[in-house]
């Protein structure tokens, strides 16, 4: 482990050899494509499949007329053709398999559908009598904490910063679409169901399938050895999972591939709720806060609800003697949302950091400085001591290698056609952890170890630090590693989300590795074989882990055209042990763009007739190479050996999380116009 190794799946991925969920090998297969609903609100009065059941190729056309009944439908998401209503634009309303995947295509352009609609709610409105306050919120956060002391005290402030932050609906735009290729299999009535999915979360497909479709768990196999992306919308499985599922039985035994169009992906892979963010914070003459207030307004489906933890960030992040924070969700006739890269976190750091900046402002004090005042000794919300918390050596050193130079009023520099503004902004994330990874350990004939579990690599690299873990507990030469991921019919593993991959999974192999010693000592027969979990570590629960880190961001913003671009970031980390800097990297570098896209780029919307502003990566701009400039991302040595054995703290999220705020503050201090929503395109700018 810390040693600098390529990734062991890069050959396999650049030379195309490495199957993705629609490549995995079948005979002779058969092609799903899907009828998505052209209303917001409603139901189905007719529907016309004549055209296309008479179209030469076609296999199969199924609706809630023609289509297998469901064992549970409580989740909505997942009742797929099950009835007539329509709950938002984009919701599966028929499934054509055919013969190829043209065919598919063009058949499901002849299904006719009629509705009778009704009037739909698609926009937030924080003052709308609908909201309510969900009984939790993603991760099992509390809604709401209260302190009775925060409304005196903000109003009895030296200083109050009182300010409504917005951003917008995001999309994770993975580069693999969500596909499923499906195997429905009748072997004397006893059915069973094989899955090529992309996926994060193998094992959480197979359980929701099998309440779903009412077979025993062992009658389904997932399989996702490769996955194109997923940042979080895949963690969780979604309508065109059952989709393919109800397709491959209308043909049983044959395999049917159904992927989604980019387009559907943008409607059935879920999305990033929109938020607005009212922070207050009263401090003090110096600067030290004394009450904090973060509320969010957030929509959710009104089929489903998805509450992100918005405003859990400012619960820990600064000390203050008092704190309240509450979410409201508003239900509207939109897709269901779901996780996206920190979510909760990335649009709470925004609102939270920009306002931090604001405050600087009015102290009168560097920005960098008024948070190292507001250091908390312990974790404000439980009262646990950190584990680790540097967050001012992340500030300190990220300062003296980006050149900052100190101040509190925007400084309005001017480059030629340029205006030029430095920003900073701190992050964090927690460091999750979830329980129930085993892993197996078995001895091979040609001397090297197999090492078994149900995870998934999404393009993350567990291909690479779980082998470096794994010959690390086993003593062996990495190359004596052989690992095998991505099967439900290997030991059960947590989803690959949370950024909490590394430490689960590693720990299980750690654990393992540990019985498998002490079961067959140290010159194992071959056949040796030992299914075990991690030890127990109680120390975790002893403490508040997070991870910390420190943005710093240049920004240049054309005078005439208002265009923003970011030459410069530079971003440093503490993320306890870091196992493969090669990978490491490309984690922090990917969210710190990803971060930079939400800044400038990412947005969408949800129209009064349902329909969204954009659903491809034409009008759906991320950031592209023209859009990165020179970033970089360094760490510091550590190890949090209170977390997990390996000492490691997850590093997939934290870069993108107070990114957008640092972009947002350099803007500031280029221009002197404080722009309190994303993104920050051209037209915020403009003469």
């Amino acid at each position: 482990m810390g040693t600098a190794e390529p990734r062991h799946d890069g050959p396999a991925k650049v030379t195309g050899s490495a199957p993705y969920a629609f490549e995995h090998p079948a005979a002779d297969p058969a092609y799903g494509h899907l009828v998505t609903s052209a209303v917001a609100r409603g139901r189905i009065t007719a529907l016309h499949t004549d055209a296309a059941r008479a179209l030469p190729g076609v296999l199969a056309v199924l609706s809630h007329l023609a289509a297998p009944a469901l064992a549970d439908t409580s989740d909505a998401e997942f009742a797929v053709l099950q009835s007539d209503e329509v709950a938002f634009r984009g919701q599966i309303v028929a499934l054509v398999v055919a013969e190829d995947a043209e065919t598919a295509r063009e058949a499901a352009r002849l299904v006719g559908v009629e509705y009778e609609e009704s009037t739909a709610r698609t926009v937030l409105d924080p003052e709308s009598d609908a909201l309510y306050c969900p009984e939790s919120v993603n991760g099992g956060h509390r809604s709401d904490t209260r302190d009775a002391a925060v409304e005196g005290l903000l109003s009895a402030a030296d200083h109050l910063l009182d300010a409504t932050y917005r951003t917008p609906m995001q999309h994770q735009a993975a580069m693999e679409p969500h596909t499923t290729t499906a195997l429905w299999q009748e072997n004397r009535g006893h059915p069973s169901l094989t899955l090529y999915d992309s996926t994060q979360n193998p094992h959480g497909v197979r359980r929701t399938l099998a309440t779903v479709l009412g077979l025993p768990a062992d009658a389904i196999r997932c399989v996702a050895h490769y996955v194109g992306g997923g940042f979080g919308s895949k963690g969780l499985p979604h309508a065109n999972v059952v989709a393919a599922a109800l397709a491959a039985r209308a043909v049983p035994g044959r395999t049917v591939r159904l992927p989604l169009t980019r387009q559907q992906t943008f409607t059935l892979g879920g999305h990033r709720t929109p938020t607005v963010q009212r922070v207050r914070l009263g401090a003090d003459e110096g600067g030290r806060i004394r009450a904090i207030s973060h509320e969010a307004w957030e929509h959710t489906s009104r089929i489903k609800e998805f509450a992100e933890q918005t405003a859990a960030i400012s619960r820990m992040m600064y000390t203050a003697e008092h704190r309240t924070t509450a979410h409201r969700l508003l239900p509207l006739d939109v897709p269901v949302p779901t996780w996206m890269r920190a979510p909760g976190e990335a649009p709470g750091s925004y609102a939270l950091e920009v306002a931090v900046d604001e405050l600087a402002e009015l102290v009168g004090v560097d920005p960098i400085e008024l948070r190292v005042r507001n250091e908390p000794p312990h974790d404000p919300e439980t009262g646990k001591p950190w584990s680790s918390r540097r967050l001012v050596d992340c500030l300190r050193e990220g300062a003296e290698w980006f050149g900052w130079d100190p101040h509190h009023a925007p400084r309005l520099r001017r480059e030629g056609r340029w205006r030029v503004g430095h920003g900073v902004a701190a992050a964090t994330y927690p460091g999750l952890y979830i329980p129930g990874t085993k892993a197996e350990i078995e001895r091979l004939g040609d001397g090297r170890y197999a090492v078994r579990t149900g995870a998934v690599d999404l393009g993350t690299g567990a291909w690479t630090v779980l082998a470096q873990i794994a010959a690390d507990a086993l003593d062996c030469p990495l190359d004596r590693i052989a690992l095998e991921l991505g099967d439900t019919r290997l030991p059960r593993a947590s989803v690959a989300g949370g950024s909490t991959g590394t430490a689960c999974w590693g720990s299980a192999i750690v654990g393992a590795a540990r019985a498998f010693r002490a079961e067959h000592g140290s010159d194992p027969r071959t056949g040796a074989r030992t299914l075990a979990g991690p030890e127990e570590h109680p120390e975790r629960e002893q403490y508040a882990i997070h991870s910390f880190g420190a943005h710093f961001v240049e920004v240049r913003i054309d005078a005439d055209t208002g265009e923003v671009r970011v030459p410069r970031m530079r971003s440093v980390f503490s993320a306890g042990r870091i196992i493969n800097p090669v990978t490491a990297r490309s984690q922090f570098v990917g969210a710190m763009i990803m971060g930079v896209s939400a800044a400038l780029h990412e947005e969408n919307a949800v129209g009064h007739g349902g329909a969204l502003a954009t659903h491809d990566l034409a009008g759906y701009h991320v950031a592209s190479h023209a859009d990165v400039g020179d970033l970089r991302a360094r760490w510091l040595e550590e190890t949090d050996p209170a977390y997990t054995p390996i000492g490691a703290r997850g590093i997939g999220e934290i870069g993108i999380v107070g990114a957008a705020a640092a972009v947002a503050n350099a803007t500031y201090d280029a221009t002197g116009l404080r722009i309190r929503q994303l993104p920050l395109t051209p037209d915020h700018f403009l003469p």
